[in-house]
């Protein structure tokens, strides 16, 4: 075992096949893992953890207390604020800044200078127009693609005014935002705001810096956010429903196993295709390969399992273990999760690490100029890396867990209003029904990343999703946490005969659908907040999102990300369960806002909620506090009419 891991790999993980390659992990003398680093590591810094370290200026670094501000006067409650602010606007970045680059393909393609790429659904296309104000009627299809795309653009480098995107919430909680002093800018003008504001001696009253933080965070899920799943589908095509397979068991002995990991989805794309290529096929083969296996890790993963079903190898922290596995000729990653230490870990196989992004790059991998424009050369390229590797790995290091569970992915908004209400009367107006009528209680959203300090690694994940289809309540999934699912067997139809609740399985077992419904990657978020306003415009469930019996909860986030995504929620009117605090314990005055204050304003909250059960309880709880707000868990009184009674009817 190596040296510095202080917990077994039991104890850290539920998977069998993360568990087993941890052990060949120690067995091959890798000498560091993230589990092991974050034992190493030790108990976290408590002004850090608290938010309590204050280092924006050279002043500093200040350790705030209750008693000691810092030496420009800053206090407890602005430090913590402002340091949660600088998180929020980070998270948003990420997210926007994937959007942007979708965006700048787009319109690359509707010019004419990306070929390789195409407009894979005109349908999207044309109802993202009609929803963002643009009229289509006439126009052709690359028209209207150049014209979509240039109010994307606009929508990132708006100067005035408020994000058209916003339109598409609800309009009571568009007043909300209103009034509440909001409603984001552009995406752009927003966050740089908010890192303006966070600067040393500008803003220092805590509450209005946490608002701060919900503006910024709207900026992402209702702008950037939003606009790249848009852009995504609309270039890529819109997910349906497609059978595939998740965990490490899905690399393959016999086949040059590429594996794709980040979270943009473009040259992944082009990766998918290439792939399968006889030209390239038959290179696999000259080699002695069976063909190129392409798999994935983390959101990338998502991406092309939603529209491709190409397998998962496995979420964020098995990133390293899949290289363990000694059977990955090459792992490419892009941006946002892809650990610093993938080519250390590489150095003890013949893995080859790859970058493909400028802003991205890692000394010990090779990097690859990825231009849309020539984005089919670009992944051939990768491939033939992979390839020309496949000889040099080592048949005695490789160990291939057999470990694969079946998953059915690719449940977009579209793919819901057909299922419920078929092609030509799509409606949301079943679910709408199910959930006025008690069959499904409410709906849950399992979001957020996976973390190696937090138990064992998908446990906190897995159980309350399981709880909560027990109890006839319906999950949406995104990202490593709807990858966890899919490992746990989740993600079948199959699995609500299992599993759910007998209410929720009738449900199920009607529609064909899991009980467990994989909406794609991080970004997509954006799916689950309009599925939340279609729930609303179908009637029968209130008037805003703030009066749907639903709830979010990210029980092992670690991003920054996963930081904004919580905050836009709650700015959007359903409370979300986080797993464990932000770090901003350090100050009573912002903690009890979080979790107590701001519901006053936007309707929704934040808990924190360590223990699972726990958190069982307090999910269904507050589902059934927003059903009898609703009135609909008050049960009619069942009448036999004699023919008396059928007479006054009058009918």
């Amino acid at each position: 075992m190596a040296d510095d891991r202080q917990r077994m790999p039991e104890d850290v993980a539920i998977d069998a096949a993360s568990v087993a390659m941890l052990k060949k992990a120690d067995a091959d003398g890798v000498p560091h893992d993230a589990f092991s680093r974050a034992d190493e590591q030790g108990a976290p810094c408590a002004f850090g953890s608290n938010g309590t370290c204050c280092r924006i200026c050279h002043l500093g670094p200040c350790k705030i207390s209750e008693y000691v501000p810092g030496v420009c006067g800053a206090t407890l409650d602005t430090v913590v604020a402002r340091n949660l602010l600088r998180e929020v606007a980070a998270g948003a970045a990420a997210h926007s800044d994937h959007g942007r680059h979708l965006v700048l393909m787009l319109k690359a393609v509707a010019e004419g200078r990306s070929t390789d790429y195409a407009i894979r659904d005109e349908a999207k296309l044309r109802a993202a127009a009609r929803a963002w104000g643009i009229e289509d009627e006439g126009l052709d299809t690359l028209a209207l693609a150049a014209k979509a795309a240039d109010l994307f653009l606009s929508e990132f480098a708006l100067q005035e005014g408020k994000l058209q995107t916003l339109r598409l919430a609800p309009k009571p909680r568009q007043g909300a935002w209103e009034r509440l002093g909001i409603a984001p800018g552009g995406v752009d003008a927003t966050i740089v705001q908010a890192l303006h504001r966070t600067h040393m001696g500008v803003d220092h009253e805590y509450k209005n810096i946490l608002r701060g933080a919900l503006k910024a965070s709207l900026a992402d899920g209702w702008g950037g956010s939003m606009i790249a799943t848009a852009v995504s589908d609309i270039l890529f095509g819109t997910p349906k429903p497609v059978r595939a397979k998740a965990n490490l068991g899905v690399l393959e002995k016999d086949k040059v196993n590429v594996v794709v990991h980040g979270h943009e989805p473009a040259l992944t794309e082009m990766l998918v295709a290439a792939s399968r290529l006889p030209e390239i096929v038959a290179e696999a083969k000259a080699v002695g390969a069976a063909g190129v296996n392409l798999a994935g890790i983390c959101c990338t993963a998502n991406e092309v399992l939603m529209r491709h079903g190409v397998p998962v190898a496995g979420n964020f922290l098995q990133q390293e273990l899949a290289i363990v596995t000694g059977a990955v000729e090459l792992m490419i990653t892009d941006v946002q999760c892809c650990m610093a230490s993938l080519p250390e870990v590489a150095k003890h196989y013949h893995t080859k690490m790859v970058t493909s992004s400028p802003i991205a790059r890692n000394a010990d991998a090779v990097s690859v100029h990825f231009d849309p424009a020539n984005g089919m050369a670009c992944a051939k390229d990768v491939l033939r890396m992979a390839i020309a590797n496949y000889a040099r790995r080592d048949p005695a290091k490789v160990s291939i867990p057999d470990a694969r569970q079946p998953l059915v992915a690719g449940f977009s908004n579209e793919t819901i209003f057909n299922i419920l209400g078929g092609t030509f009367r799509k409606s949301f107006r079943p679910l709408n029904d199910a959930i006025i009528t008690g069959r499904v209680r409410g709906v849950c959203g399992i979001v957020g990343c996976t973390n190696a300090r937090k138990g064992r690694v998908d446990e906190y994940i897995v159980t309350l999703a399981k709880e909560l289809i027990k109890r006839n309540i319906i999950v949406l999934k995104t990202g490593c946490a709807a990858v966890a699912a899919g490992k746990a067997g989740l993600l079948t139809p199959e699995a609500a005969l299992q599993m759910a609740g007998p209410s929720l399985r009738e449900v199920c077992e009607a529609v064909g659908i899991p009980p467990v419904l994989h909406m794609g990657s991080c970004v997509d978020n954006s799916r689950i907040l309009m599925a939340a306003t279609y729930l609303v415009e179908e009637g029968g469930l209130g008037n805003d999102l703030s009066e749907l019996p639903a709830i979010g909860a990210a029980p092992e986030w670690m991003s920054e990300k996963a930081v904004a995504i919580g905050h836009y929620f709650v700015a959007s009117g359903v409370d979300v369960v986080l797993g464990h605090p932000f770090h901003t314990m350090g100050s009573k005055n912002v903690s009890d806002y979080l979790c107590g204050e701001v519901a006053q304003e936007t309707g929704a909250k934040f808990h924190y909620i360590s223990d699972v059960n726990d958190a069982v309880e307090a999910i269904c709880a507050h589902i059934e506090k927003k059903r009898d707000a609703l009135g609909i868990n008050q049960k009619s009184e069942r009448k036999l009419y004699d023919m008396k009674d059928r007479r006054a009817l009058n009918v």
